[in-house]
C-alpha cells in the first residue's frame, strides 16, 4: 500500500502544533518579540564591564533564546512530517536565516564577557542563579574562543555551514524514490519507513531479503552525494577543532558533553569486544528458530517467536505505557495521559515524513513525539522511549532555567531507555506465561539493547574511524566509507552472520553523524538506565526518588555527578561491565526458554 499524502492522514494520528502557536500570526509575533530582545542585548555592546551589565545582557539573551527555542521548533516540526510542504520549508529556511543573523549580531557577547577579569565574571555569577552555570561553562571555553570578528563571521555562516545535514535530509526524504519489487508474483511497495518499520521484521525470508536488496540498491544510487556531504561535515569539525586550539577533533567534540576521551573510548571498545559473543549467540539462535541455511545481516531483526508478536492499537498503547510508567509517580502518569489526549504524538505514516523517532521539548512548552505507527509492540516501546525524553525535560524545564537544561548528550538517552526497561519489567510482571516472558526478553534484546548497544554502537565505532582519518589530514568518499562499515560489521558479527552485498551502505541510513559524537551516547545512557532500573526493581521508592532527582537536575551537574544522584558510579568500567553481563544473562534465559518451549538451542 502506497504511503498517504500528509493531507490524507487522519487528524487524530497527527500532532497538534497549535499548542505552540494558534496560527502563523502568533508565531510571527513571537519571533518579533525575540528580535526586540536581541536588539536590547546588541545595544549593550561595549558596556559589559560590570557584573550587573553582564547579568542583564545574559538574562535578556536567555529570554530571547527561550522564544527562539519555541519558534524554531514550530518551524522544524512542520517540515519533519512533510518534506514536500513548500510553505513549511520556506518558513524553516527563513527561521534559519533569522537565527543566523541574530547569532552574528550577538557574537560579541561571549567574547566581551570573557575579555573581563575572572573576578568580574565570578561576581556576575553570584548575582544570577539561572545563568551561573552558563558563565561557568563560558570560562571553561575561554582558551578556545576566537577573535570577536571571527566569531561574528562564523555565527553569520551558521546556516550555510549546516548545508551537509540539509543535503543529507533532502536527498533521503525528498529525492529518494523507491520502486516496488516483486516476489513470487506478488508486488510489494517500498520506502524508507516501510523498510525500517516492516520489511526488516518480515518473517517471509524471500520478501525480507528482496526488500533488503532493493532498498540498498536504491541507497547505492546516492552514495557519492551522501559521502560528499558527510566529508564536508567532518572536515568542518576538524577545521573548527584546529582553529579553536584543541589538541584533537575528539577533544573539541567531547567538550560540551563534559566527559573524558576514556569514557568515550570505553563504551566503544568494551562493547565491541565483550558484547559481541552474546549477540553472536543470539543470532545463531535466530538462525535455528527460523530454519535459515545461513544467517545474514538482513535477518537480524527477526523475532524469536513472530507468531506471538502482539498487535497493538494506539489506544491500547496508552494503557500499556501509562501502567508501566506509573511507578515514576502520579505526575508522570498524568503526563502520559495528557500526551495522548492533547496530541503530542505524531503516529501517521505519510510521504515525506522523517524516519525513525524523536522527541522535541521546547522550553516551557509540551513535548512533541514523532514515530510511524505500525501496530506492533515495538511501537509501544518507542513511545515509552520518547516519553522518557518528554518526562525528563518536563522535570528539568520546570526546575531549571533554560541554560541549565542543556543536558550532556552522554546521558540524554538515559531517561528514554529507562522507560523501555520499565515497560519490559511491567510486562513480565503481568503474566507467568513462559512464552510471553520469552517474548518480552527477546524484545529487550532485539529492540532496546540491539538498537542502542549494537546499531548505534556500530555507528560510533565507524564514526570514530572516520574522524581518525580526517584528523590525519585525509578525507573520506563512498568507497572508503563502504569499506569501513563492512569491516565494522564483520568485526562485531564474526562468522556468525554473513554480511551481504549492500549492508556496507548502512552508514547512509542515520542522521546521527551530523550531530557530533552522538551515536555512542545511546549505549552510555542505557548503561546508566540499566543499572538504575535494576536498582528500582530491587529497592523501590528510594531508587525512584533518586532517579527523579536526576531528571530534575538538568545540566547543573556533569554526567558523573548525575550518575551519583541515581546511585551509579560512572568513573569506572563496572557499570558497563555489569550491563553487558546483564544482557548476556537475558540471552541465556531466552536460549533456555527456547529449548524448553521448542526444543531448539543454538549450535
Amino acid at each position: 500500500m502506497k504511503p498517504l499524502k500528509r493531507s490524507e492522514v487522519p487528524t487524530r494520528e497527527t500532532w497538534d502544533l497549535t499548542l505552540l502557536y494558534p496560527n502563523d500570526e502568533a508565531f510571527q509575533a513571537d519571533v518579533e518579540r525575540a528580535l526586540v530582545l536581541v536588539k536590547e542585548v546588541a545595544a549593550m555592546k561595549g558596556t559589559l564591564n560590570t557584573p550587573e551589565n553582564i547579568v542583564k545582557a545574559v538574562e535578556t539573551n536567555m529570554k530571547a533564546e527561550e522564544i527562539f527555542y519555541v519558534s524554531s521548533t514550530y518551524a522544524n516540526l512542520a517540515t519533519s512530517v512533510d518534506s514536500y510542504d513548500t510553505k513549511a520549508l520556506e518558513t524553516e529556511a527563513r527561521m534559519g536565516a533569522i537565527m543566523a543573523q541574530c547569532g552574528a549580531d550577538l557574537a560579541f557577547l561571549e567574547s566581551e564577557i570573557l575579555s573581563q577579569s575572572e573576578e568580574t565574571i565570578s561576581a556576575a555569577m553570584k548575582l544570577t542563579k539561572g545563568c551561573r552555570n552558563y558563565l561557568k561553562d563560558l570560562l571553561r571555553k575561554k582558551a578556545h574562543l576566537l577573535h570577536p570578528e571571527t566569531e561574528k563571521v562564523l555565527a553569520a555562516l551558521s546556516q550555510p555551514l549546516s548545508a551537509p545535514y540539509d543535503v543529507y535530509n533532502m536527498s533521503k526524504l525528498a529525492d529518494m524514490k523507491f520502486d516496488s519489487f516483486t516476489v513470487n508474483g506478488k508486488e510489494y511497495p517500498l520506502g524508507y519507513s516501510l523498510f525500517e518499520d516492516d520489511y526488516e521484521y518480515e518473517v517471509d525470508t524471500d520478501v525480507r531479503r528482496a526488500a533488503f536488496k532493493h532498498f540498498y540498491d536504491k541507497l547505492r544510487q546516492y552514495e557519492n552525494t551522501t559521502a560528499s556531504a558527510y566529508n564536508a561535515y567532518v572536515t568542518q569539525d576538524k577545521i573548527m577543532a584546529e582553529l579553536r586550539g584543541y589538541d584533537t577533533v575528539f577533544d573539541y567534540l567531547l567538550e560540551n558533553q563534559k566527559v573524558t576521551r576514556d569514557m568515550y573510548d570505553r563504551q566503544i571498545d568494551m562493547i565491541t569486544e565483550k558484547l559481541a559473543p552474546h549477540m553472536r549467540r543470539y543470532a545463531k539462535l535466530l538462525q535455528k528458530v527460523h530454519g535459515l541455511e545461513e544467517m545474514t545481516f538482513a535477518d537480524l531483526k527477526l523475532a524469536i517467536d513472530p507468531e506471538f508478536d502482539p498487535r497493538v492499537t494506539i489506544d491500547e498503547s496508552k494503557d500499556y505505557v501509562k501502567s508501566a510508567l506509573s511507578i515514576l509517580g502520579e505526575d508522570y502518569a498524568e503526563m502520559v495521559e495528557t500526551a495522548y489526549e492533547q496530541r503530542w504524538i505524531d503516529f501517521a505514516k505519510n510521504q515525506g515524513k522523517c524516519t525513525g523517532g524523536f522527541c522535541a521539548s521546547p522550553y516551557g512548552k509540551n513535548s512533541y513525539i514523532l514515530l510511524s505507527w505500525n501496530n506492533r509492540m515495538a511501537d509501544v516501546f518507542t513511545i515509552a522511549h520518547e516519553l522518557g525524553h518528554a518526562g525528563h525535560f518536563k522535570a528539568c524545564n520546570a526546575a531549571q532555567s533554560l541554560y541549565d537544561t542543556a543536558v550532556s548528550t552522554y546521558l540524554v538517552e538515559a531517561p528514554s531507555t529507562m522507560n523501555e526497561l520499565l515497560l519490559a519489567q511491567h510486562l513480565m510482571k503481568s503474566s507467568d506465561d513462559k512464552r510471553f516472558r520469552r517474548w518480552v526478553l527477546s524484545s529487550m534484546i532485539g529492540h532496546t539493547y540491539y538498537h542502542n548497544f549494537v546499531t548505534h554502537l556500530r555507528e560510533a565505532w565507524y564514526q570514530r574511524e572516520v574522524y581518525k582519518i580526517v584528523s590525519e589530514g585525509g578525507s573520506v568518499n563512498a568507497a572508503v566509507l563502504n569499506d569501513l562499515f563492512r569491516k565494522n560489521l564483520e568485526l562485531f558479527w564474526g562468522d556468525a552472520v554473513k554480511i551481504p552485498e549492500g549492508a556496507e551502505l548502512t552508514w547512509m541510513r542515520q542522521p546521527h553523524y551530523y550531530m557530533g559524537l552522538y551515536s555512542y551516547t545511546y549505549s552510555a545512557g542505557l548503561t546508566l538506565a540499566t543499572q538504575a532500573s535494576l536498582r528500582i526493581a530491587k529497592e523501590g521508592q528510594p531508587a525512584v526518588d533518586d532517579w527523579k532527582k536526576l531528571l530534575a537536575a538538568g545540566s547543573t551537574l556533569d554526567p558523573i555527578g548525575l550518575g551519583k544522584l541515581a546511585g551509579i558510579d560512572l568513573t569506572t568500567e563496572e557499570a558497563l561491565q555489569n550491563t553487558i553481563d546483564y544482557i548476556g544473562s537475558i540471552v541465556d534465559e531466552i536460549v533456555a526458554l527456547t529449548e524448553e518451549l521448542d526444543g531448539i538451542k543454538p549450535d
